[in-house]
């Protein structure tokens, strides 16, 4: 491993230790601000490909095996 690569993975893992000891209030902040920021930067909703749902049929995994053997 080059002693680049080494360094950037112990800033890294250093970073995520402090992430995880700051108090949950915190962290409850720094994510409202990333979705705030996320919002600013996502597209307007008319540009979105919107996709249907699947349908379920009230089974799991949506249909029995001679369903799915079927042609559509």
């Amino acid at each position: 491993m080059t002693d680049d690569l080494q360094a950037i993975l112990e800033s890294k893992r250093r970073y995520r230790q402090r992430l995880a000891a700051r108090p949950l209030a915190e962290k409850l902040r720094m994510l409202d601000a990333l979705r705030e920021r996320a919002l600013l930067v996502r597209p307007t909703s008319s540009s979105l490909v919107r996709e249907e749902p699947p349908t379920c049929r009230g089974k799991a995994g949506g249909m029995n095996r001679a369903e799915r053997s079927e042609p559509a």
